[in-house]
């Protein structure tokens, strides 16, 4: 995975996430939860982890991850029992999934200054 790549790659959850809600769908909250089973997740404890271990900033995006997958993992809850509205309100600006979605670019931009790619 190229670091380039990485942040847009998580951006497109809070689309899955609309996606799901608007066509009633229903979300594999067990496999969501786990922040290894993503792309992202399985280059940051894989490839990641051999190539930029050392760095702190690593680290701090394999927690923001984590944190992110905890946000994802609530949304596709509130999905799953079929409110549907408190669902998109879990996704607004200023919500815990938002947050933790700016956070875990913040991360990796530090993440990539820190490497120097």
């Amino acid at each position: 995975m190229n670091l380039d790549n990485a942040a847009a790659a998580h951006a497109l959850w809070k689309t899955k996430l609309r996606a799901a809600i608007a066509k009633h769908e229903q979300l594999d909250v067990v496999s969501l939860s786990r922040d290894d089973r993503c792309e992202l997740g399985q280059w940051l404890h894989g490839e990641g982890k051999s190539s930029y271990g050392r760095l702190a900033s690593l680290g701090d995006c394999m927690h923001k991850h984590l944190e992110f997958h905890s946000e994802v993992t609530k949304v596709a809850r509130v999905v799953n029992a079929g409110q549907y509205g408190q669902a998109e309100a879990l996704l607004s600006a200023g919500s815990g999934f938002a947050k933790a979605s700016s956070a875990l670019s913040v991360a990796f931009l530090k993440l990539r200054k820190e490497a120097g790619v």
